[in-house]
């Protein structure tokens, strides 16, 4: 069936709704925007659904996420995980109670339990719920931090983890064999209740959640002496933040803790930011104005479904500084562990993970306290894949987990990034060193003079449409079939090909294994400890070029980052 088959199929099919019909009905004649609606599915990726509000099989809807989860009721029986349930969370955005209710409604039509929130939560409670009540597996729906026109469905297994090999897959082919929505089932919801299959859940998940948060505190003493001292800038960005970052902060003993009231309540428009990411500078205008207001130590935004931090902490002098994701992983990772290793002693088994496009200061850290560094795939998932597995194996002891993109977790309580501990961690943090005398921004200082100067950066290519997948496979393709022996004036000392599972020694010509799954990904090594990553997003249409170099100082490190964002933004152009 093509485009236009597949669109009028939606005007005459019963199945679909007036409101639907009469959303598609104004958009005939637009061969254009039909064909973007129609011209293919919204594809189930490993990270779940992620799209555009509107009708149509290319974009996310009710219609859409009843199918998504009709594959996962089947997947679920084929499991025999019917009789444990299904978790289900949603954020702030456009139609999220909505989508929630569909997926329930699906499950229990196909006898399988839901466990709903009764209202927004951010998505590390959900993965602490899904483990919480032994669930087989878990929802949530949200977009992060796309845009306000995105809706998004994560799928997570019963270790709390986003889904992997081979439960990703297999739900994946469930969504793929229904090749009728007449297949789909669904119920009326009071029904559902009746019979016990639809559970609202709320207050006793959230008093669980947040006790084993403030379990993680190292240092209850520090803050109760510090805490009148320390003065925190808060903004959950109109998204699920807002309840659990201020309890627990309170509850920990911080009082000068000051929301952003324009960003305080949930709002799927996002009315003060084009682009609800805690990445993006805007996010950080109305929280750094309140900052010098009240002379904050620092100031902390939440993305929508609170998995992700971004950080500003104050200098000596009275000036804001940014830490990116690498940057605020990396300190937060240098003060947990050096704080167990106070305390408790470093077990012989401590692991640090991080991702393939972290920082390779995560690197020195874990040498510099004589533990295992884990590099897995991008994707937090695959680190609480590592958590599991020390669970099953009873050997490893995870320490700390990272990725660039702004989110780490402390403790295992869930297994999924979370933006709510690393909120109190970093605040613990900023009052444990304020003690000594140091601000945030001294102790990266610190760490970059003591494991050195890494500088780590980013370039994402939009290219959207079906253009713009070709050019991403294209570049990709480019890439993979003529490995360069130079990037940006380094020489290329190794190449891994994470999809055909190759990592090739320039020098010697050797072929070994990456050890990790197949990604379409291709990394670098190059001379002097300077790296590129090439990876398609995952979420996005866009293909992202992750670097990292180091310098001898900050001033050195950035030149270097400079020039060679300069001579990669060269190489990508000659590909376009």
């Amino acid at each position: 069936m093509n485009y236009t088959e597949a669109y009028k199929e939606w005007l005459s099919n019963p199945y679909f709704d007036e409101e639907t019909k009469a959303e598609l009905r104004a958009i005939e004649g637009d061969d254009n925007e039909i064909k973007e609606r129609f011209y293919t599915e919204l594809e189930f990726g490993t990270a779940g659904l992620r799209g555009i509000i509107a009708a149509g099989t290319n974009r996310m809807n009710k219609y859409i996420v009843r199918r998504a989860t009709q594959g996962l009721a089947n997947y679920i029986l084929s499991q025999n995980g019917q009789d444990k349930g299904v978790a289900i969370a949603y954020d702030s955005r456009h139609f999220s109670p909505e989508f929630a209710d569909e997926a329930a409604l699906c499950l229990n039509a196909n006898g399988i339990k839901a466990y709903v929130f009764d209202s927004l939560r951010p998505t590390p409670e959900l993965s602490y719920a899904v483990r919480e009540l032994k669930c087989i597996a878990g929802i949530n729906v949200t977009a992060s931090h796309n845009p306000p026109a995105y809706n998004g469905y994560k799928v997570y297994w019963e270790d709390g983890a986003q889904i992997t090999p081979p439960h990703d897959k297999g739900i994946m082919d469930a969504i793929k064999a229904i090749k009728d929505f007449s297949e789909v089932l669904t119920m009326d919801k009071e029904e559902a209740k009746s019979k016990g299959l639809y559970n609202v859940i709320g207050k006793d998940i959230d008093d669980s959640y947040i006790e084993r948060l403030k379990s993680q505190v190292k240092n209850p003493e520090v803050i109760k002496e510090m805490q009148k001292d320390i003065s925190i800038v808060y903004t959950p960005l109109h998204g699920t933040g807002n309840i659990p970052a201020r309890r627990v902060l309170k509850e920990i003993g911080f009082e000068n803790v000051y929301v952003v009231a324009e960003q305080e309540l949930p709002d799927g428009n996002f009315p003060t930011v084009s682009y609800p990411n805690p990445e993006a500078a805007e996010a950080f205008e109305l929280a750094l104005k309140l900052a010098k207001e009240k002379d904050a130590d620092l100031v902390l935004a939440t993305d929508p479904d609170a998995d992700r931090l971004g950080v500003y902490v104050k200098d000596k002098n009275g000036d804001y500084k940014v830490l990116t994701g690498n940057m605020s992983g990396s300190l937060l990772a240098e003060y947990e562990i050096s704080q167990i290793k106070e305390k408790s002693g470093i077990p012989e088994d401590g692991a640090l993970i991080k991702t393939i496009v972290t920082t390779n200061l995560a690197d020195a850290i874990a040498k510099s306290y004589n533990i295992k560094l884990i590099e897995v795939l991008t994707g937090f998932k695959y680190i609480g894949q590592q958590i599991l597995g020390f669970e099953n194996s009873g050997k490893g002891t995870y320490l700390f987990g990272f990725e660039e993109s702004y989110g780490c977790l402390i403790g295992t309580h869930a297994r999924d990034k979370d933006a709510i501990v690393a909120t109190m961690a970093l605040c613990e943090a900023a009052a444990y060193y304020k003690k000594q005398g140091k601000t945030l921004w001294d102790v990266m200082l610190d760490m970059y003079e003591k494991y050195g100067y890494y500088k780590d950066g980013i370039k994402a290519i939009e290219l959207a449409g079906i253009e713009g997948l070709e050019k991403i496979k294209q570049i990709l393709n480019t890439l993979r079939d003529n490995t360069p022996t130079e990037i940006a004036g380094y020489k290329v000392l190794s190449a891994r090909d994470y999809d055909k599972d190759t990592v090739k020694n320039l020098e010697t010509g050797e072929v070994t294994t990456t050890g990790l799954p197949q990604s379409n990904v291709l990394y670098y090594d190059l001379s002097d400890n300077a790296w590129l990553c090439v990876r398609p997003s995952g979420t996005e249409p866009k293909v992202k070029f992750y670097y990292g170099v180091k310098g001898t100082s900050l001033e050195d490190a950035d030149k270097k980052s400079e020039a060679f964002e300069k001579d990669l933004v060269e190489m990508i152009n000659k590909m376009l």
